[in-house]
């Protein structure tokens, strides 16, 4: 008889015990899985809508501009110098290095019209980046045609428009084409054109206000893009929108962190839970041990027969926790998260790393009781009986 079939028999004999030390395996390494995959959905779910949220980088013109503000109260500015963007030197974004990073880029057309005793800010923007950069916009209508406008919520109310009423700007007479629902930002206020009207309306043929750049994606080098595109728009102060980055940032740092801690504590919790009970098995077999070593088995036989009988659990914990994870991790996001494109995936990598685990713990557990059974005097041993 193998060393292999001894352990197995034993295993057969003490079921309770190796069920025991299976579960608590199983539990830890479940717990591990759940975790690790629920942090990598998440993360990439943050991602990917975070890869929606907008422009995170953005380009205005150069200016030397002494800002008059205190406590939230502008004053007004004193403006040196202001150097328009010029619309044409935007094709060089397509060209940085990292392009394939970008995910739109949207020029935007700022100036004041009057429309009747009211003063309006006016936005020439390329909506079909717009929808991209600003995926909470919806619309009661449908986006302009050349000739036509669409008009923030509270500038609507406040001017007294509705769909398919005329607007004349600048002695050009414009339809509104639909109605923006409330944003709760300053797009509220504003009204929308085509690029190329805003341009004729507000004088300003060729020239762009400012640039609004959407490239937040996993991986994404933020500050590397700005230097590229400052580099492609020398007549451009280029930012990042630092708040987006570090809230995502901190958000998966937590997770990680949150994971990593929990998983640390049920994993030791697991190990003392095969530290105790194959103490307990030791002890019992006792006799049994006492046997072997009197019919001729070594100290290495000894311990070759306990480390076989945690290999085994300790693998079927591993291959039972990762699966058990995982179905848990699928349930959750199932039946208490909002549908989302990004699901939970069989990472083969992830199973063996479970098993792998699963098995590195079960041995270093073993370990004691291996070299506490082993060191067991035959006599006394055999005198137990």
């Amino acid at each position: 008889m193998t060393l292999t079939e001894i352990a197995v028999k034993n295993m057969s004999r003490r079921k309770a015990k190796a069920a025991f030390i299976l579960a608590g395996l199983m539990i830890g390494v479940a717990t591990v899985v759940a975790l690790i995959s629920f942090t990598r959905t998440m993360t990439a779910d943050i991602n990917m809508k975070l890869e929606k949220y907008g422009a995170n980088i953005l380009a205005v013109p150069k200016t030397d501009n002494l800002p008059l503000t205190y406590g939230g109260l502008s004053l007004g500015g004193i403006s040196f110098e202001m150097q328009e963007i010029n619309q044409k030197d935007l094709a060089a974004i397509g060209n940085i290095k990292n392009a394939a990073n970008v995910t739109a880029v949207g020029p935007v057309v700022l100036g004041g019209v009057n429309i009747g005793n009211k003063r309006v800010l006016l936005a020439g923007v390329d909506f079909e980046a717009a929808l991209i950069l600003k995926p909470w916009w919806r619309v009661q209508g449908r986006t302009p045609d050349p000739n036509e406008i669409i008009i923030g919520s509270e500038a609507a109310r406040v001017l007294g428009m509705a769909r398919n009423d005329r607007l004349t700007l600048e002695g050009i007479d414009y339809r509104v084409s639909g109605i923006l629902e409330p944003t709760g930002s300053q797009d509220d206020h504003l009204i929308f054109s085509r690029i190329p009207a805003a341009q004729k309306i507000l004088n300003k043929a060729g020239l762009i206000s400012m640039v609004e750049v959407a490239a937040l994606c996993n991986a994404c080098p933020i500050t590397e893009m700005v230097r590229q595109i400052s580099g492609a728009l020398p007549s451009a102060r280029v930012m990042a929108i630092q708040q987006v980055v570090k809230g995502r940032m901190e958000t998966l740092h937590r997770f990680k962190k949150f994971s990593y801690g929990t998983s640390a504590v049920v994993l030791l919790v697991g190990s003392l839970v095969v530290l105790v009970t194959m103490m307990g098995s030791v002890r019992e077999r006792t006799g049994e041990i006492g046997i072997f070593r009197a019919i001729g088995f070594r100290r290495s036989h000894i311990m070759r027969i306990i480390f076989i009988e945690a290999a085994l659990i300790s693998a079927l914990a591993g291959l039972l926790g990762y699966l058990a994870g995982y179905g848990g991790t699928w349930a959750f996001f199932q039946f208490f998260m909002e549908k989302s494109s990004v699901g939970v995936t069989l990472n083969m990598a992830l199973f063996g790393g479970s098993v792998a685990l699963a098995i590195a713990l079960g041995l270093l557990a073993s370990a004691y009781p291996a070299l506490m059974a082993a060191r067991l005097d035959p006599n006394e041993a055999l005198h137990s009986l």
